[in-house]
């Protein structure tokens, strides 16, 4: 599998398993979707600490077990804000850092990523204090996911003016079918202007809901859906994304879906997908994108930027 690289020596494999799914009491099953993503040619996993402590276990426990731990890429994000409010603060990131390391039993991730922002914190605190997380070796690279471009700019800004390290990859949404609103609160997606910031920094992108949440599975029509997906997803614009995207299926002999991935693993800037598969078959599925090239033309027609 393709990887991507975030700094020498550490790169992300295009396809990243999300770890949402993964419990530690359903350790049969989430090992056997583990080891079917390492057999496909995956490294990497996508933690958070607001995942709970199920999802971090079963990791660890299965890292354990394989004794895989040192070929494995794990993402461990972080700080997120909870009943009382934001908690992106030097105590937060620790906090949340030694229980995670608890859970998966190891002692680093390689990569740590703030989970959210707070605007009303300065990019100095921040870097400073992830930059301390680095120094104390809990972690190898850093990120960020549902950061705007602006205050990622301010922040990698304020690195470098302070010979500190700077943040190496951004984690937001990004997919064929554009949000009408934020799916949760104070996420991220990326539109042109992002994307156009990306393609000139070549900042690597690890995209999450990157298939939109199944709209492009031909399990629903305009007439028919759940309601988040209807909410966030449903307009006349994506509708003709995905008549695109399944025309274009049709033509390459793979599917709606399979497009829909590939259009973002085939962006002018590195870019991972994180995937959620309820089992190996979808990992499968999902895998079959990474054999499929599309030129940009046929991106920028699928998303709207070119009539033919």
């Amino acid at each position: 599998m393709k990887k991507i690289s975030i700094k020498p020596g550490l790169g992300c494999s295009q396809l990243i398993l999300g770890s949402m799914m993964l419990h530690e009491e359903k350790m049969e099953f989430s090992a056997g979707l583990m080891d079917a993503y390492v057999t496909a040619g995956g490294n990497s996993i996508d933690t958070a600490h607001v995942y709970g402590a199920s999802s971090s276990r079963a990791v660890g426990i299965w890292m354990q077990e394989r004794k895989n731990r040192a070929d494995m890429v794990i993402i461990g994000k972080g700080a997120h804000h909870d009943d009382k409010g934001p908690r992106v603060t030097l105590e937060g990131m620790e906090q949340d850092l030694a229980e995670t390391f608890e859970r998966m039993q190891t002692d680093y991730v390689d990569i740590f990523m703030l989970h959210r922002d707070d605007p009303n914190q300065s990019v100095g605190y921040i870097m400073e204090s992830m930059n301390k997380q680095l120094e104390a070796g809990r972690c190898h690279a850093l990120g960020v996911s549902n950061w705007t471009i602006a205050r990622i700019q301010e922040a990698n800004e304020y690195a470098a003016a302070h010979q500190l390290e700077g943040l190496l990859c951004n984690s937001p949404n990004l997919s064929l079918a554009k949000p009408n609103e934020p799916r949760w609160a104070g996420c991220i997606s990326v539109y042109a202007d992002d994307a156009a910031w990306h393609e000139r920094t070549q900042l690597p992108l690890l995209s999450w809901s990157s298939q939109a949440g199944g709209f492009f599975t031909g399990r629903y029509t305009p007439d028919n859906g759940d309601a988040e997906l209807i909410r966030v997803y449903y307009s006349e614009d994506n509708w003709e994304r995905y008549r695109r995207a399944e025309a274009l299926a049709k033509q390459k002999g793979v599917s709606t879906n399979d497009i829909a991935l590939a259009f973002v693993l085939n962006q002018t800037f590195p870019t991972c997908a994180l995937i959620g598969p309820n089992s190996v078959a979808e990992l499968q599925s999902s895998a079959n994108a990474l054999a499929l090239s599309l030129t940009q033309e046929e991106n920028r027609w699928l998303d709207l930027r070119k009539e033919s």
